[in-house]
């Protein structure tokens, strides 16, 4: 059995929010940078970060390019898409994974996270104060139904989160203006410094404006999508199947070697893992962590991994009127169990603890003290402390609820509820939901009480800046859109989440960020849980596969590190 310990990155256009808030392991157009890998150990047992630039792929090429070329891939998602597959409106990472290979970039993530010139020829020219980006994209390059690909299509797609009502659409609202200069060059206005801007956020999936010209148009676009990348658009099912074949008038390299990847899905953990063991599928996503090592034993299937930047949380209801509105009885919740027990007991394989409200993949790009910071302010198990911070903060038959999805975390619900019965408080409760309900019981809930939830578990998936989790988790304006704990903060909390956003210069940015992070880990409006990592499972004879840090980007069957190929 061969482990991959994989780490390459490419940028993923956004998909909603719902996903993201229910699992914890989609969307935002974010991506990540720094340092990748993880699962190893290096002499004196601590976990090895591997810095891409030094990491070895393994390729591995054909003999036969030929016969790698007649080479076809079925892929099991993990779960169910939406079948939205239009960048602008797509509301699924299940359903992202499959446009990304339709559409190409104007950026795309290069091996070390940073982004590169795709589409575009270069990196943008800014000028107006860091508001304005001038963009010179390829000639030549064209869509799959023939046209030429300009700059009035990079422009359009600019625009079309907020002319459409894209439900992504506050990750571009920035934007004033975009128009083509002439037919290979773009200008792009916005209306004040964006921080992300050139670390994520144009790194756009580019759509074709003539195929856009009327809602009809649009409707039919989702499900019958036409783009400018590597894969072609080919057969599709709703609900069943979605069937890509190789664009072989693929306007840059590598071509595919695959000539045909089609996408399935099955929910069921032990379904999915029984089909790659029996060889009834080519890959799988997510490897379940207590099957890791069955699979990590099995001479017919290769098991991949990579660092996320996933971001589990639990978050109370800060409200007043609910007992977790005091701190204290947050910290003491808090301290009634170890975070990090959980994690090495139940995930070990495949998720790390957090320290900080950003993930150690985000980190690498701003370097905060995280170690310090877990020493100094994160709540270790401790429940002596536990017991004297909640005795007289809430009554003696105190009731909390801890609502979660039914997944792992649901298991550290339980894990909690259950400390809090050994110190006392045995009215303590678990409750799993399924997604939808778990989000209108909390992040849509406009005025929950506590017997709605007391706290919940739930995850996001940022990038490379920390705004991604602190303005959308934690910003007052995002209380029912992406987060619910109606934490009030300190006199300058929401002002500082709000500049930190709308600055360019990233030293001013970390000042604001780390006040404000120290106060999420003093004031515990939620506690970072952990990272989940990206894992999938392969057939022996697929060839040449690597995980991704998104989950929307895997499989990548083509890229600058790989090109997926059967050995037959």
């Amino acid at each position: 059995m061969t482990v991959y310990i994989d780490g390459m990155v490419r940028k993923l256009p956004d998909v909603s929010r719902r996903y993201v808030l229910a699992t914890g392991t989609a969307v935002s157009a974010t991506a990540i940078a720094g340092c990748i890998g993880g699962n190893g150990e290096d002499e004196n047992g601590e976990e090895d970060i591997i810095d891409p630039a030094d990491y070895d792929y393994d390729r591995e090429e054909p003999d036969d390019e030929d016969a790698a070329r007649e080479s076809t891939m079925e892929y099991t998602q993990e779960l169910e898409r939406d079948e939205d597959f239009d960048p602008i409106h797509s509301n699924d990472a299940y359903s992202a994974q499959v446009y990304n290979l339709v559409f190409d970039g104007l950026y795309e993530w290069d091996a070390g996270l940073d982004l590169e010139p795709k589409v575009a020829v270069d990196m943008p020219d800014v000028e107006r104060d860091d508001t304005r980006y001038i963009y010179e994209i390829h000639e030549g390059v064209e869509f799959h139904n023939g046209e030429e690909l300009t700059a009035s299509d990079v422009a359009h797609t600019f625009m079309a989160y907020q002319e459409e009502d894209s439900v992504n659409e506050a990750q571009y609202d920035m934007i004033e203006e975009a128009e083509a200069i002439d037919d290979y060059q773009v200008q792009v206005d916005l209306e004040h410094p964006y921080g992300p801007w050139e670390l994520q956020t144009m790194g756009i999936s580019i759509v074709p404006e003539s195929e856009r010209e009327s809602e009809d148009d649009r409707e039919e676009f989702n499900t019958n999508p036409i783009g400018s990348g590597p894969f072609v658009w080919s057969d599709f099912e709703f609900n069943e199947y979605v069937t890509l074949e190789r664009n072989d008038d693929y306007w840059d390299e590598p071509e595919p070697y695959l000539q045909e990847i089609t996408f399935v899905d099955n929910v069921d953990e032990a379904s999915r893992v029984g089909e790659i063991r029996a060889g009834d599928t080519d890959a799988i996503a997510d490897v379940p962590n207590d099957d890791w090592e069955e699979l990590e034993g099995d001479d017919d299937v290769r098991v991949h991994i990579s660092e996320s930047p996933s971001y589990m949380h639990l978050t109370f209801n800060c409200r007043d009127d609910a007992p977790t509105g005091d701190p204290d009885v947050r910290r003491g919740i808090c301290h009634a169990f170890s975070m990090t027990d959980f994690v090495e007991s139940r995930l070990g394989n495949v998720a790390q603890p957090l320290s900080a409200p950003i993930p150690p993949i985000t980190n690498e790009q701003w370097n905060f003290p995280l170690d310090e910071w877990h020493d100094e302010y994160y709540p270790e198990y401790d429940p002596d402390q536990a017991e004297e911070l909640l005795d007289g903060a809430v009554d003696d038959d105190w009731s909390p609820t801890i609502v979660a999805p039914g997944d792992h975390r649901g298991d550290l619900a339980e894990r909690i509820v259950t400390r809090l019965h050994e110190i006392g408080y045995e009215g303590a409760q678990a409750e799993t939901l399924d997604f939808g309900t778990l989000l209108d019981q909390t992040v849509y809930n406009e005025d929950p009480s506590p017997d709605d939830f007391q706290a919940y578990l739930l995850g996001w998936t940022g990038g490379p800046d920390p705004d991604a989790y602190i303005y959308n988790l934690y910003h007052e304006s995002q209380v029912g859109v992406n987060q619910a704990h109606f934490y009030e903060g300190s006199d300058s909390f929401h002002d500082d989440i709000a500049e930190a956003r709308e600055l360019a210069n990233q030293d001013e940015r970390y000042e604001l960020y780390e006040g404000v992070m120290l106060e999420i880990l003093e004031e515990l409006p939620s506690l970072p849980a952990y990272s989940f990592h990206n894992t999938m499972a392969a057939d022996e004879h697929v060839r040449d596969l690597h995980a991704h840090p998104m989950v929307q980007q895997n499989p990548r069957p083509v890229s600058e590190y790989g090109n997926v190929w059967i050995d037959n």
